[in-house]
């Protein structure tokens, strides 16, 4: 039998698991960056994504709790939009991505880990990111601890903000 050590996941594997919903109960918490929350809107805001399938992975959510795309209203929309080229911005200025890889999973069925408040992915990808690891070994090696790039982006972000409001 074959072993890939991965003495990170421990971290995870100990960490109590949050019941509710990460969506809603993360920024009432206060704890951006703790719960890896990157910006925060008026409708919406930017969440690392605490199980990336490349570094810089991101979702983009409405603080309001909304099951359905068609259900989001104007203003939220509108946001959610917005901050996706805030963070592509930001993604291109720290981490240099060949491309962008942009989605909404509605429902279970589609893929969907939280299936009733919806959200907008953000995945980078790099010119050979797909390797044979999750094709040989059914797994994905991600470079960059996810800390590490949230205090890339989080300063990437901020200083966008800050030159856009001059």
């Amino acid at each position: 039998m074959k072993r890939l050590w991965a003495p990170w996941r421990i971290e995870y594997i100990r960490s109590p698991k949050h019941n509710g919903c990460i969506f809603c109960d993360f920024p009432k918490e206060h704890r951006d960056d703790e719960r890896l929350i990157l910006y925060r809107g008026e409708h919406s805001f930017i969440i690392m994504n605490n199980y990336p399938y490349n570094p810089g992975h991101v979702m983009i959510a409405p603080y309001r709790h909304v099951g359905k795309w068609e259900d989001l209203n104007d203003d939220e929309l509108l946001e959610i939009m917005k901050l996706s080229q805030l963070v592509i911005e930001a993604l291109k200025d720290v981490m240099n991505p060949d491309g962008f890889n942009m989605g909404v999973n509605l429902s279970r069925v589609a893929g969907a880990g939280i299936d009733d408040h919806v959200h907008l992915h953000i995945v980078p990808r790099w010119n050979g990111d797909t390797n044979f690891m999750p094709v040989i070994a059914n797994t994905k090696v991600i470079p960059e601890s996810l800390h590490e790039a949230y205090y890339e982006l989080k300063g990437a972000i901020d200083r966008i903000v800050k030159k856009e409001k001059v």
